[in-house]
């Protein structure tokens, strides 16, 4: 018995011995890492790689920028189902233990010992967000042992749940998703909240080997993994029998999605892309920046299918340019992998490819990409006549056989009945900036057909010729300069001699007619191209280009040649935007811009916008000349101070009178009510203003308009120059694009009636003389006129020789 209990007390000793010495080890090996390891404390401040996302201003996901998808959630808004799989896969003493595992280790080390290899397992979920935020994933016993202390440091420092929260917002889950949230959007198109048990079991498959096992990669490998884990679920009474039982018989339906873009504006997407890249360099794409814009989605939708409809119905009219391929079907042929080659051909703006299998007169059967077989009719293929160029088309056809042929792969379209028409890629380009005219907000944005067709933004990136589009901002200097809206300007022939071209120029109206002696009203009503050389001439080319410079463009962008007075600048189509924006909001300068807010991933506000904005009752301090002459055509300075002060206004700077917009807006009201704008009667009210506006050889239309809270502008034309085919001008080719637009656009917008400001009286005129009338005297209209301006006085007897003048 004294041997035994000799025996006893020496095997306590020895336990005793081994227990101090392996506490000196292990305090040993800490001291002897603990140069090398890092500090956990910095976990409270660690970033997630997170993708840049852009949305529209009323919360819709426009684009997602960067090479992980990864939507951080927090930790009370994960499933109980979620963080029950997980911790039943990976580590189900996780609320238990000290960032270790003894058993764990204990099991791993037995492993080793018994099969001379590791295994597997041993590492709790705080190990591995250790090794996956401080370490690297080298094999080593070296970073094992540093693993386990920064594990147990980690513990010390964070709560279970914010280390959970942290692991299942970090872990790579296969098909670039890391963390829970986006493996849901992956995998299943969900959210978190959405997932079925099985589908959550399904999410705590991949952590292992989340490339080799995933539900796409590897189904058969996943499934077996998913069931593992709703086992473990029931083992450890997370779930019961019959919940296991259901879960298991589940089919899995998992295959990759796309993050679910709910607006299309892919142009928009690009123009935040690269200014935060500009502010944030490459980091823009990985700290989880949200950046809000300025866009209203219901606009830039509309603005997208207005775009193309317009440019559609201009393609239409210029004929059909036949099949994009043709396959030989006459012998043996495999219809199956055509179909499947028809899925590789562009499908831009909503068209896609389609084989002709069978046709006859009235009606052709053929074959989508996805397999669907459709019927073409006749009817509504009618307009396909042969294109020979852009002035002309062959004869039209009088059936189905003229237009195509079996194994023809030809454009299609859903038709607004529904069913699919023939159709073709439109060669003609176009472009849409619609925005704010108080702040430069933009509103929608179009930058061509299609985005994937060609990334080119023609909205801000292409300089054209706005043709008669300029002609309201050379009247608006003619008022500044002495000019009213009945002084006379003869429409007559006129020669140049211009030294530049070395030849002599002979402008001409439109109509290659001339009408003698026009108020300038009409000049701008009818769009007389003489009138407004002669308008310019007689106010001076320097104070016309002047008064142009104050409307924001670029100096080097407007000769100081009377062909401005035609629109000869080359302009982006945004800078008509902004100088149109002068006479919607009253006379003021403002800068379009597109960011509203950018957030971090934190959700504190890093930018917000602060721009001039037009504020008639604050004193401006700017003055416009400071608002012109910039390089850049679309900028945005993106840096700012965060503070918890409201943002002061700063006010926009003053480009026009008050009295000079009244009167260049009531010109551009009569252009929409008698004049080349007359199709925008179509949306039935009296509050729009515009103007049309074609180059020569009408190789550009526009229409410029607004009414007073919205700014559009279209143009329409090749990016080659080149002439569209007489008659397409303004008024028919970008006009209807307009208005479709516009529809939409004002829906709920009162309408709104500008008061008179003090300045201005009205009298009325001789509609021949622009003289003022006496009381009672006939041949009168009512004109609008500045204080001090009014004409002299009609007298008969000595009527105005015209033939003198200019």
């Amino acid at each position: 018995m004294r041997k035994l209990l000799k025996f006893f007390w020496f095997m306590t000793k020895l336990g005793l011995f081994f227990a101090v010495l392996g506490i000196a080890m292990i305090y040993g090996l800490y001291k002897y890492y603990e140069p090398e390891l890092p500090s956990v404390e910095s976990i409270k401040e660690y970033k997630l790689q997170v993708p840049l996302r852009v949305f529209s201003e009323d919360g819709k996901l426009i684009s997602v920028f960067g090479t992980k998808r990864r939507i951080p959630v927090a930790i009370n808004d994960i499933p109980l189902q979620v963080k029950q799989a997980y911790i039943a896969a990976e580590d189900s003493s996780f609320y238990s233990h000290p960032g270790f595992d003894i058993k764990g280790i204990l099991r791993a080390v037995w492993q080793i010992v018994t099969t001379g290899k590791k295994q597997g397992g041993g590492s709790t979920i705080t190990q591995q967000l250790t090794r996956n935020v401080f370490l690297t994933l080298d094999q080593t016993w070296t970073r094992k042992i540093k693993e386990l202390f920064l594990a147990v440091k980690l513990e010390r420092t964070i709560s279970k749940d914010e280390i959970l929260e942290l692991y299942l917002n970090k872990i790579a889950l296969g098909h670039r998703s890391y963390g829970v949230a986006a493996a849901a959007e992956v995998y299943y198109g969900k959210t978190l909240d959405e997932l079925t048990l099985a589908e959550s079991a399904m999410l705590a498959a991949p952590p292992k080997a989340p490339s080799r096992i995933n539900p796409v990669t590897s189904p058969e490998r996943a499934l077996q993994r998913r069931n593992y884990v709703l086992g473990r679920m029931l083992d450890l009474g997370y779930i019961n029998q019959q919940q296991h039982d259901e879960a298991v018989a589940e089919e899995d339906k998992a295959y990759v999605h796309q993050p679910v873009v709910e607006l299309n504006a892919p142009w928009v997407a690009e123009m935040v892309r690269t200014q935060m890249i500009e502010q944030y360099g490459d980091d823009a794409y990985t700290d989880g920046y949200d950046v809000i814009t300025t866009i209203h989605s219901a606009k830039q939708a509309a603005a997208e299918m207005a775009m193309q409809k317009g440019l559609h119905a201009y393609d239409r009219r210029h004929g059909y340019r036949g099949a994009v391929q043709h396959y030989d079907l006459t012998g043996e042929f495999d219809l199956e992998k055509i179909t499947d080659e028809l899925s590789d051909f562009p499908q831009p703006g909503g068209l896609q490819a389609a084989l002709v299998l069978a046709l006859d007169a009235a009606t052709a059967m053929a074959r989508l990409g996805d397999g669907q077989d459709i019927a073409l009719s006749f009817e509504t293929s009618q307009w396909a006549a042969p294109y020979v160029d852009n002035h002309r088309v062959g004869n039209k056809p009088k059936d189905l056989t003229e237009i195509l042929k079996v194994g023809d792969v030809v454009m299609v379209k859903r038709g607004e009945s529904g069913e699919f028409e023939l159709s073709q890629i439109p060669q003609v380009q176009g472009a849409l900036v619609s925005l704010d005219p108080d702040n430069g907000g933009i509103y929608a944005l179009i930058g061509g057909f299609d985005y994937y067709l060609s990334k080119f933004n023609r909205a801000t990136q292409a300089k054209r010729q706005p043709g008669s589009g300029f002609k309201p901002i050379v009247y608006s200097a003619a008022i500044d300069h002495g000019l009213n809206a009945a002084s006379i300007i003869n429409d007559a022939p006129i020669v140049f001699e211009d030294d530049k071209l070395e030849r002599t120029w002979r402008p001409e109206n439109y109509s290659e007619k001339f009408f003698g002696p026009t108020r300038l009203r009409e000049g701008i009503v009818n769009s007389r191209n003489l009138v407004s050389i002669r308008v310019l001439r007689q106010i001076g080319i320097r104070n016309g280009r002047n008064h142009i410079l104050n409307f924001g463009f670029n100096p080097d962008d407007v000769p100081a040649d009377l062909s401005i007075a035609l629109g000869s600048p080359n302009v982006p189509i945004i800078d008509m935007s902004r100088a149109f924006a002068v006479f919607a909001n009253g006379g003021y300068g403002v800068q379009p811009h597109l960011i509203k807010l950018i957030t971090n991933q934190s959700g504190e506000v890093v930018y917000r916008h602060q721009g001039e904005q037009v504020c008639p009752e604050c004193r401006v301090v700017k003055s416009v000349a400071a608002e012109t002459g910039d390089d850049e055509v679309f900028e945005e300075d993106l840096s700012w101070t965060p503070t918890d002060e409201p943002l002061e206004v700063i006010p926009a700077p003053k480009v026009i009178s008050a009295e000079n917009q009244f009167i260049i807006e009531s010109f551009m009201k009569d252009v929409i009510t008698r004049g080349t704008g007359t199709k925008a009667l179509a949306l039935n009210r009296k509050d729009l203003a515009g103007k049309t506006g074609t180059t020569n050889d009408q190789m550009d239309a526009w229409f410029n308009g607004y009414q007073r809270n919205v700014v559009t502008n279209v143009w329409v034309g090749f990016d080659t120059p080149q002439p569209m085919g007489r008659g397409e001008v303004g008024g028919r080719v970008a006009l209807p694009i307009w208005v479709d637009y516009m529809a939409v656009a004002l829906e709920g917008e009162p309408e709104y009636n500008r008061p008179i400001p003090p300045g201005i009286v009205s009298a009325r005129v001789d509609r021949t003389t622009g003289k003022l009338l006496k009381p009672g005297a006939p041949n009168g209209i009512l004109e609008y006129f500045k204080v001090g301006q009014l004409p002299e006085e009609n007298d008969q007897e000595n009527s105005a020789d015209y033939d003198d003048l200019f």
